[in-house]
């Protein structure tokens, strides 16, 4: 937020609080699951970068990381990995590989929009797979740094 004026910087601050507390609900799924992983030895870490607090070497899945609200588990050491966009693995097109942190982030902001909205919606919008808008959004904003929100860009 470098160059901003303070008032806008308060009320970009003042948007996030408000989207953190929409999002609570899910962000408390992701707490519960993430203390139940470190009894199975996940360690939790707060990213400023993405956003979110972050629970890694999360023991369950089949690896790679899943948001809820504010709430990233990861089953790797931390989120500067580097994965295949959705639609690179679907075979639609070739990507670069992004960092699965940039990915994540673009799922906490969309969280923070639609706050208990978001799960209902994702799983009507297909889950996890190329064809939901929220994941090829996240890939997007994971490639260019913009674009986090469905939609055409």
């Amino acid at each position: 937020m470098t160059g901003h004026t303070p008032s806008l910087r308060w009320g970009l601050r003042a948007l996030q609080g408000l989207g953190a507390l929409w999002t609570l609900p899910n962000s408390l799924v992701g707490l519960a699951a993430g203390l139940a992983g470190c009894v199975a030895g996940a360690r939790a870490y707060w990213s400023p970068r993405d956003c979110a607090l972050v629970f890694s070497h999360w023991p369950w899945g089949p690896g790679g990381a899943i948001t809820f609200g504010m709430v990233i588990l990861h089953t790797g050491d931390n989120l500067d990995g580097l994965c295949a966009t959705y639609e690179h693995r679907a075979g639609h097109c070739e990507h670069p590989r992004v960092r699965l942190g940039d990915h994540e982030r673009a799922h906490v902001f969309q969280y923070m929009v639609l706050g208990p909205l978001f799960l209902p919606l994702y799983l009507l919008c297909g889950g996890v797979s190329v064809r939901n808008p929220f994941e090829r959004a996240a890939d997007r904003y994971a490639l260019s740094g913009r674009g986090w929100w469905p939609g055409r860009h």
